[in-house]
């Protein structure tokens, strides 16, 4: 495309550890988290490390382990790296119940990548998108405002929500979570979208949109849709060519729009009218469809299912995307379960949920893609290759390169997402403001200095 752009996503996982009898858990959360990254701290001496792949794995706030993919500036590596990061997860699961069993502890570490746990708390899947620094920054994120609080018809990942004893079915987890519009808070006041100017990247032309209402997904479609179309509207907002729709309450419409399946709640907007979130994302939708955009076959496809989903929540006939948007095809799951007599309120409704999020051996996700009832868009070899390597195109390959040459000569090393050094005195740190500049000379000669004498560094 020619209006390139960089974007990545962080996820922040659920953790517990269930007893495999009766009785308490025998590892408490903080706990289990520690054990989780046991060998990573072995590795790196630290549970925040930078990895080959150009990605950071990290265990953030309230032991939630957090996986933050490279920088991408194409869908098909944002959704490989995505998926590269639960695969990840999954394994470093996999070797803690390993080493429980080993112990005799009766116990079973399960990693859920939802946004809510049963107690109320909430975790985040925040998304990054590189934005060009301009004075009309803020007046550009109120104009998507109305996007973001209505986006969830069509990729909330679904929230079964009980209160009082009763339940109801919802589009969002993070809807009920989300307490401003635009703040630079991120945990006390829990905005839409974050504004703190931390750009990771050339300060005098980059600001990075960092965007914290989002849910986790599991489906890969939705994750491609929810990426491919914010991308194409920030295009859009920078050329100043997003239509102006303003909310009055926009607090009041996110919780309004997610309990209402219809599609039929008419949000307040500012010069008197009230229009529903289906006509909402119509517009911005239309406005994609007008310009003059160059489209990849994935910006295609989810162009293409951003439509389908609000038909479907129009019509009422979600078998349209019962396989590709996570809120429909749980729903699919529960009018299933509530057909063998289980209601919303059961205790089966509330483990079949966990049951979809949970990324461990004990998930049905994967089982779910291996029988159509979910689609997927990477390929293992996909997931293989970004587990490993960065993507090609991206600052993320020159990060990936120097980790890779100094784990393999054993040279102590720190690492961000701006900066790289070797930890002797010989030499400096070296600054990466560009994050779309895949090649690096100054990194090049420092890889090639670990190697040794007269060895190239090849970009390509």
């Amino acid at each position: 495309m020619t209006d390139r752009r960089i974007y990545g996503i962080e996820t922040e996982f659920g953790i517990t550890c269930a007893h495999l009898a009766e009785g308490e858990p025998p590892v408490g959360a903080e706990e289990a988290a520690l054990l989780l990254f046991r060998p990573v701290q072995d590795r790196g001496r630290s549970t925040n490390v930078f990895l080959p792949n150009g990605g950071r794995l990290y265990l953030d706030v309230g032991a939630h382990p957090e996986y933050a993919t490279a920088e991408c500036d194409r869908l098909e590596d944002i959704l490989a790296q995505d998926r590269a990061g639960t695969t990840l997860m999954a394994d470093l699961a996999r070797t803690a119940n390993q080493r429980l069993a080993a112990d005799e502890i009766l116990g079973a570490i399960h990693l859920f990548r939802n946004n809510a746990d049963s107690r109320g708390n909430s975790y985040g899947c925040h998304e990054n998108y590189l934005v060009r620094r301009t004075p009309r920054f803020r007046e550009m994120i109120e104009s998507l405002l109305a996007f973001f609080v209505t986006r969830q018809i069509v990729v909330g990942s679904g929230y079964l929500k009980l209160k009082r004893g009763r339940a109801t079915y919802g589009f969002s987890q993070r809807a009920d979570q989300t307490w401003d519009a635009v703040s630079s808070a991120t945990t006390r006041s829990r905005p839409i979208i974050n504004t703190r100017d931390e750009p990771h990247a050339d300060a005098d032309r980059y600001r990075r949109l960092h965007v914290i209402v989002g849910d986790t997904n599991i489906s890969e479609a939705a994750t491609c849709a929810k990426v491919a179309v914010t991308e194409l509207l920030l295009t859009l907002a920078e050329r100043g060519q997003l239509p102006r729709i303003e909310l009055l309450d926009p607090m009041r419409a996110i919780r309004e729009v997610c309990q209402d399946l219809s599609g039929t709640v008419r949000c307040d907007v500012v010069g008197g009218r009230a229009i529903t979130a289906v006509d909402i994302q119509r517009t911005y939708l239309e406005a994609i469809t007008n310009a003059d955009l160059e489209l990849t076959r994935l910006h295609r496809y989810a162009l293409d299912l951003w439509q389908r989903g609000l038909d479907a929540i129009a019509s009422g006939d979600h078998s349209a995307v019962e396989t590709e948007l996570d809120w429909a095809v749980k729903k699919k799951l529960l009018d299933r379960l509530a057909a063998r007599g289980h209601r919303l309120e059961s205790f089966e409704a509330s483990r079949l949920m966990l049951a979809y999020h949970d990324v461990t051996d004990a998930g049905i996700a994967p089982r779910m893609e291996e029988r159509g009832m979910l689609a997927r868009l990477t390929s293992a070899a996909d997931v293989d290759d970004a587990l490993v390597n960065p993507p090609a195109t991206t600052r993320a390959k020159v990060r990936g390169a120097f980790i890779a040459a100094a784990e393999k000569h054993r040279r102590d090393h720190t690492v961000d997402w701006t900066h790289i050094r070797l930890n002797d005195a010989a030499h400096k740190a070296i600054r990466l403001d560009d994050p779309f500049a895949a090649s690096d000379e100054h990194v090049a000669a420092l890889i090639a200095d670990m190697r040794g004498p007269e060895v190239e560094v090849p970009w390509c």
